[in-house]
Parts: structure tokens; sequence; C-alpha cells
């Protein structure tokens, strides 16, 4: 016999004190801290306990008794229910303040290492429409929410296109209007979504696995070209052409239309092949008048005009003086390398990933850089004592990790290298954290400074300088 779940307690009247990691809101309740989603510090709500254990608890807000005067309305009719942006309530200069604690957080609860003071955060320009790239998914069986539930709605169409809810693979949110991109691309989804559903075309099933409009990406640079990848979950080479001209035609202002058939299980583009429609197979950013083409497996920084201010940090932070070898390690498709490339003497890049250091290679080569050097491997493979022997010992490392941040063997041999300056770039200030705190033997930090690439998101950037101690 199987045991009686307990109700679910309501706690009234809780006062929501701050924002904690993740991007919830944090409250006190006995001796527990309770982590609620969506809330805004000085909120008097009546908190649903949805999972307790001894020392916290995970809530969600039942009823809104006293709202935050820090509130703001959410400008998306989305908000809530799409996941993507859980800080559109909060005001930009809140969300700023609670980055750089968050950063603030993980270097002094993790690193445990003397730290400078921490630059303010470089808030981002544009907190609207800031994004160059955008991901959409195609489904037959849109999500419906509680509120369409609740109001007897039930379409006999269920097709939708738009992102996926968060923790459930196969449930996508129909999106009317995105408000991380230019415009642009909202018309784009919808005239294709439109389109597909006049001339009958099937969209995806992820759990059945067919369907013939499966996921549409959309790049919008920052010099207003605009890349188009439409992705086919079925051979049908006529719908697919019909569709393509459809789009060419209503859009001309396209310049790259492309588009892959992806059978595979997952819609990763890993190993899928993309063809060429109309226009170019890329388009270009540009930053500081160095142009990088993007292909349609590239990895650019989503925030194109905040991207520069990064690197620009970046640069600062390496105190390049014109005569110094650069390692440039993590570099994807090369931004950082070339674009230091003309301040220093040479720059060599490493990469997991042989397409990005194509890229890589033809940036620099558009560019008229010659002082650059690339190579794709595991890092901790290619970055050995014996590769710094060949290619020189560094004075400067630029090291930019993805999330997880950087491997044992790879920190080892960064201090044994020791290089003057280490500028560590990172999306993950907790990995970052742990990271200092193994280069801590050698170097210590000098200087701090978080960049918000993401507005309305509790992602943030954080720079960090690293230098050479004295024996």
């Amino acid at each position: 016999m199987s045991r009686k779940r307990k109700d679910k307690p309501v706690i009234p009247a809780l006062e929501i004190t701050g924002i904690a990691a993740e991007g919830n809101a944090v409250a006190r309740w006995n001796d527990l801290v309770v982590f609620v989603p969506y809330g805004a510090p000085g909120d008097i709500a009546d908190i649903k306990i949805e999972k307790k254990r001894s020392s916290y608890a995970n809530g969600r807000i039942e009823r809104l008794v006293t709202p935050s005067p820090q509130r703001v309305e959410p400008r998306c009719s989305h908000f809530g229910t799409c996941g993507g942006c859980r800080w559109q309530h909060l005001p930009y200069s809140l969300q700023l303040q609670a980055k750089q604690q968050q950063v603030y957080d993980a270097l002094h609860r993790i690193a445990k290492v003397p730290l400078p003071e921490i630059e303010p955060i470089l808030g981002s320009e544009n907190i609207w429409e800031y994004r160059n790239k955008m991901e959409y998914t195609f489904s037959n069986r849109r999500w419906l929410t509680w509120e369409q539930i609740h109001a007897g709605e039930n379409p006999d169409d269920r097709s939708g296109a738009g992102f996926h809810i968060t923790g459930a693979f196969d449930k996508v949110l129909d999106i009317d209007r995105c408000y991380l991109q230019d415009d642009l691309g909202n018309r784009i989804r919808i005239f294709i979504k439109e389109y597909a559903r006049e001339h009958g075309m099937t969209f995806f099933d992820l759990r059945e696995q067919h369907g013939l409009l499966r996921t549409l990406m959309i790049r919008i640079a920052s010099t207003g070209e605009v890349m188009i990848v439409l992705s086919f979950g079925e051979e049908s080479p006529a719908e697919i052409a019909q569709i393509l001209e459809a789009v060419k035609q209503k859009f001309p202002e396209i310049t790259s239309l492309m588009y892959a058939v992806n059978t595979k299980a997952n819609d990763s583009m890993e190993g899928v092949d993309v063809q060429l429609y109309s226009g170019r197979e890329y388009i270009e950013e540009e930053m500081e008048g160095l142009r990088f083409r993007i292909g349609p497996k590239s990895f650019y920084q989503t925030n194109s005009r905040q991207a520069l201010e990064l690197y620009r940090t970046a640069r600062e932070f390496a105190a390049l003086k014109g005569d110094e070898l650069v390692y440039d390690l993590y570099t994807g498709t090369g931004t950082i390398a070339n674009f230091i490339a003309r301040g220093v003497r040479r720059v060599i890049g490493i990469e997991y990933v042989p397409e990005a250091i194509a890229d890589a290679k033809i940036n620099a080569t558009v560019n008229g850089l010659d002082n650059t050097e690339f190579y794709a491997g595991d890092m901790k493979d290619v970055l050995t004592d014996e590769f710094i022997s060949e290619h020189g010992r560094p004075q400067v490392m630029i090291v930019d990790p993805p999330r997880a941040g950087m491997h044992q063997d790879v920190v080892d041999t960064i201090l044994r290298a020791e290089p003057q300056r280490i500028v560590y770039v990172s999306c993950n200030p907790s990995t970052q954290a742990r990271d200092i705190a193994l280069l801590d033997a050698k170097y210590r930090v000098e200087r701090v400074r978080p960049v918000d690439m993401f507005p309305h998101t509790q992602h943030v950037e954080n720079v960090v300088l690293l230098v050479r101690k004295e024996v």
C-alpha cells in the first residue's frame, strides 16, 4: 500500500527579502531558506511549498498579497511561462546589483583568496532586442497554458513555433512576440508558421519524431545582415523548396537562406549537412573595423554590442605592449585572438571544435592578420609542456572556457608555463572561482569586472586578471 502524500503547505504573507542563485528570489520561513521564482525583494506573498529539505525549501507564489514597490511590469506576454527572461519584473538597475552580488558571493565563498574591490558591472546599452541569434522549435502539440485550459480552449490545430518549456523536451510554447531580437525575427517566424499551416505542411512531433518543420535559427548581425537556417525533420524536396522560395520572396533582406534535413533523435545540428538555398554561405559581424564571418554553425557572442565591451575589458586587463606572445585558450572562432592580434607579436589560439578553428583561420585571412596560429583538439591534450616548448612560452594567456571551467590538467600546465598575466573570462563565476583557487599557488587576483551580456536573465560574464606572484 502506497503512502498517502502529504498536502503541501501554503505559508501566508511571507516576505521575500532578496535574490538568490539561479534567478530565484529568496525568503525565510522558520529556519529554512525558501527559494521562489518570479519574486521580487519586498513582495509579501502566500507561498506554496513544493519541496522541503532539512535546510531549504522550494516554493512558488500562490497569491501576491502586496507587490514590492520595486516591481516593474514585464514587457513580454509570455513572462512566467516561457522561463527565458526570469527577471523582466525587476528594474534593470536591480538586475545589475544582483549580478554584481552573484560574482562577489562566488569569488568570496568558493575561491577564498585575497581579492581586490570588484569593479562596477558593465551594463548592456540595449536591454531589449539585443540578441543576434534566436532558435525556435516547431511542434504539432504546442503547450497550452493554465489560462487557456481553464478558458476551455482545445484547438484542433495545436501546431506552433517557439521555445521549449523548462525541463520538458517535448513541450513547446508558441511565441507571439519575443523582445530579445529585432522584430524582423518575429515576422519571419510567424510568416513561416502561418505559411506552413495554410499549405498543410506538418509540424514536428517531438515524441514520435516525424513531421516536416523542425527548427528555425535566425541570426541578425549588428551589420544588418540576416541568416536563416530552416531545419526539416523529413525529406520532402518539393515542400522544402516551396517554403524556402516563399521566405525568399517575402523577405528579400535575407543575406543567407539555408536549410538542413535533420532526422536524428535530437535537434542538434552536429553532423547535419547545411545547404545554401540563396545568398551567401555566411553573414558578417563587425568590431573595431574587423570583419568576422559567421556560418550556420559558427559560435559568436549573442549580444554583439556587449561582446565588444567584453573583449575591450579582456584587452585592457591584458595590458598589451605589442611584443607579447599570447595564448588564447578556448578560442572558439578566434574572435578574441583576432581582436587583439594587431596589438601583439603573435597569438596562438586553441579550440576543441575543428569547424570553429576553420572559421578562426578564415577570419584572420579576411582581416589580413598574419600573426595568428590556430590549433584544434581537446585542450588538455593540445596544451602540453611539449606544445609550449615548441611554440614558445607566452607572456599572456587569455582563457574563456565553457561553463564547466578548466580541466585540472590544463590548470597544471598553465601553472608550469607561468605566463606573467592570465585574463580569465567566464560565463560561470562559480567554476571560475574554483579555478582561481587552483591558480592561487602562483597567481594573485588583481582586477575583477563583471559584464552583463544577457539582460533579464540571471546569467553574467566575469573577467578576472591574475598576475604572477613574485618569488
